[in-house]
């Protein structure tokens, strides 16, 4: 069953980066040490910043992210005191190498999800994006963590360097033993704002005349697929998860954004200061966010425009979602 899953109302999603350091090198990272810093946070104010959140709602999830997060050798003792504080779900984002021994030091009823980010379903092109050595150190992390009764989810960036294996994906994960996969767009940020030049964004027609359907015919290998909705159809309403979601992207200096495509520069709208989240004076993401435009979502327009067309009258020939805004098909 294909569903659009709208924003939630009654919940708080805290994105951590408890870290920027990382073992790879991936040519999408969206990590920018110049806006996010260099800093690992301390245990004690990871647990201080834990707390601050949970208190945001009755029902908050936690992702830790980094960098890599098992790179940070008190990553376990983070998870109990999320777990401590109340969080409804707990995920670790990883690349697979999963350091620190992590499996042995957390449990499957302290930690939902491991999510390992694989962009290829063979060595080459994996390889090619993140890093000699990623694919076979991701996938057997993949079968450690299933191999100790873990539930797993597979993270999956289309661009242009390997969109022509998404297909490929589901037998993959089907012999890993993965039954959830996150299929995400390339952001042009970070790493890939950097370089330009090496453009991996894949256009409107590549992406609508794949993913959809590659996304299909996974969800009948019984695997639920999610993936961005990216572009409306002519009869959707466009709505901004910063209008009306509880979603929050800490990183190590403590700026918060509410919007991911804003990390790459000093717009984010919150900042943790101490143990009090204050609001930053305008101007910042959260003014943008209330700006209608024909083209959809004001960030893409400013940040990344190049997904957009226009008739010869200048207005857009299709809009922009959010890109929070997720489809999802159940496995079946």
């Amino acid at each position: 069953m294909k569903k659009t899953v709208s924003f939630s109302r009654d919940s708080a999603n805290v994105f951590f980066h408890i870290t920027t350091r990382c073992n790879l090198t991936c040519r999408h990272c969206y990590i920018n040490r110049h806006q996010h810093g260099d800093e690992t946070l301390p245990l004690e104010t990871v647990e201080t910043w834990l707390n601050l959140f949970a208190r945001r709602s009755v029902k908050a999830n936690i992702v830790f992210l980094g960098g890599e997060p098992t790179l940070h050798p008190e990553l376990a003792p983070m998870i109990k005191k999320a777990r401590k504080f109340g969080y409804d779900s707990i995920t670790v984002d990883t690349n697979g190498f999963l350091f620190n021994n992590i499996l042995s030091k957390v449990t499957p009823q302290e930690v939902d999800y491991f999510s390992f980010s694989l962009d290829g379903a063979t060595a080459a092109t994996n390889d090619m994006i993140r890093g000699a050595g990623s694919y076979t150190a991701c996938t057997n992390g993949i079968r450690q963590a299933v191999n100790r009764g873990f539930s797993v989810s597979v993270i999956f960036t289309v661009s242009q360097a390997n969109m022509h294996e998404i297909d490929l994906m589901g037998p993959l994960l089907t012999s890993l033993g993965v039954k959830r996969f996150f299929i995400q767009v390339i952001g042009i940020r970070g790493r890939s704002a950097a370089n330009r030049t090496e453009n991996l964004q894949v256009a409107r027609n590549d992406w609508l005349g794949t993913v959809p359907a590659a996304a299909e015919e996974i969800a009948r290998q019984g695997i639920t697929v999610t993936f961005p909705k990216v572009f409306l159809e002519a009869g959707d309403r466009f709505e901004c998860a910063g209008r009306v979601a509880d979603n929050y992207f800490v990183f190590p200096n403590g700026r918060v954004y509410r919007c991911p495509l804003c990390e790459d520069f000093a717009m984010h709208s919150l900042m943790v200061d101490g143990n009090r989240l204050t609001e930053r004076e305008p101007i910042n993401e959260n003014d943008l966010f209330q700006l209608d435009i024909p083209e959809g979502c004001v960030m893409n327009k400013l940040i990344q425009p190049d997904n957009l067309s226009y008739r010869p009258d200048g207005t857009p020939k299709y809009r922009i979602a959010c890109c929070l805004l997720k489809e999802e098909i159940t496995g079946y």
